[in-house]
């Protein structure tokens, strides 16, 4: 069974809370009128490999930190939000689902997490919860090793990497996660950016004259208010298989290696989660080989 996910009670985040349930009913609205998804409605399904950066500075993360000793296989899914298209600007996102069982990592919602945690009854990976809050899991199975990122078009420095900002061309956005995640030393935000060459499309129906290039971005990590410092190298192709019916991605329930979310953050996000993700929906593993250059 995948870690369950809590959502904190009202008198705990009485403002995310709140947030969060008039985000779910939007998006309940939304699915309705353009399902199966609300937003990013049209995407277009990527494979590739990250390599991990020698040297670089640490983020006190064991995904950054432990780098594997080989490229690790990704599948990622980019997008639209609205689904204007170009060249009208839009909110560009980018959803990563990392191998992360690849190199001999502990499952994803494993880390060293301080005994007085004041979300440790809702914590991923704990059995059962406390305090009233609910939880949501995944069908029964064997437990993905796999995390999910999930980037979107915001800005570089403070406060617009905590913005989310439409851009006309996906190769010129920078790409972040706008909320952090909870590590044992604090806060850590994710970026991407890229390094070189462009995305193949962004919509299914652009990949008849769609070009099999190399997408190149550069990933890197910073506390809320500090500079950014590259971690990784992901380069990404199109993927033969266009079928993202196994890519729902959700940054909570299966999180990066050493790093969960804050409650406020599951408050936030997770009632819309809930509400428009299936319970048993499928999920996609990357492929079992990263795709190989000019492949």
């Amino acid at each position: 069974m995948t870690a369950p996910i809590g959502i904190p009670p009202l008198y705990r985040s009485p403002v995310s809370r709140t947030l969060g349930s008039l985000l779910a009913r939007a998006f309940g609205v939304l699915q309705r009128l353009r399902p199966p998804r609300p937003i990013h409605s049209r995407g277009v399904v990527l494979r590739g490999k990250m390599r991990w950066i020698p040297d670089a500075t640490p983020a006190g993360v064991s995904f950054v930190d432990d780098a594997p000793p080989s490229p690790v296989p990704v599948v990622a899914r980019v997008s639209r939000s609205v689904g204007l298209p170009a060249p009208f600007p839009d909110i560009i996102g980018l959803a990563l689902r990392v191998d992360v069982g690849a190199w001999g990592h502990r499952r994803p919602d494993a880390g060293a997490w301080p005994v007085d945690d004041p979300d440790a009854e809702t914590a991923p990976g704990r059995p059962g919860s406390a305090g009233g809050a609910s939880l949501t899991t995944e069908p029964c199975g064997a437990v993905p090793q796999v995390a999910d990122i999930e980037l979107a078009s915001t800005g570089w420095n403070v406060p617009a990497r905590f913005a989310l900002l439409p851009r006309r061309r996906t190769e010129r956005a920078r790409l972040g996660t706008l909320l952090p995640y909870r590590t044992p030393r604090g806060a850590v935000l994710l970026v991407a950016r890229t390094s070189a060459g462009r995305p193949p499309a962004t919509d299914p129906r652009e990949l008849a004259s769609a070009s099999d290039t190399a997408w190149i971005l550069t990933l890197g990590h910073a506390t809320p208010a500090g500079p950014w410092h590259p971690f990784a190298r992901l380069e990404l192709r199109l993927d033969p298989d266009q079928d993202a019916r196994g890519l729902r991605f959700d940054a909570v329930r299966r999180p990066i290696p050493g790093a969960r979310a804050y409650g406020w953050v599951r408050a936030l996000r997770q009632p819309s989660y809930v509400r428009v993700q299936p319970d048993d929906a499928e999920i996609r593993m990357p492929p079992a080989q990263p795709a190989a250059a000019g492949t």
